[in-house]
């Protein structure tokens, strides 16, 4: 099992950029694809991206497409999500996992608020 905790929401404006960190720990963090969700108050977890375990691929949604970065650093058992030209849409609680999440535990998240 993995232990998650993430890290580097805040508020900011529209337009303006955040870089969030998901520390995990347990000797396996290598092994699992990862990957960032996000929830907005009265809607279901939705995924955002998602990187292998070499950092060689990376998958986003379509929403995120060209704005979002994810990256990992195995050294360092991190996974990151860098958030450029962020939106108002884009308020949620950010959360990380390792993929498949079918039956994890959840980290607390990190609550990102974007303003217009």
């Amino acid at each position: 099992q993995v232990h998650l905790v993430e890290s580097g929401g805040g508020l900011v404006q529209a337009g303006g950029s955040l870089r969030l960190s998901c520390a995990a720990s347990g000797r396996i963090f290598g092994v699992y694809t990862m990957g960032w969700f996000r929830q907005a108050p009265g809607k279901e977890r939705e995924f955002v991206a998602s990187i292998t375990t070499s950092g060689k691929n990376t998958y986003y949604a379509d929403s995120v497409k060209g704005r979002f970065t994810i990256s990992r650093d195995n050294a360092k058992n991190t996974v990151y999500l860098q958030m450029n030209s962020l939106k108002p849409e884009d308020t949620a609680v950010y959360y990380c996992n390792a993929l498949p999440t079918s039956g994890r535990t959840w980290g607390q998240g990190t609550q990102v608020t974007v303003s217009s």
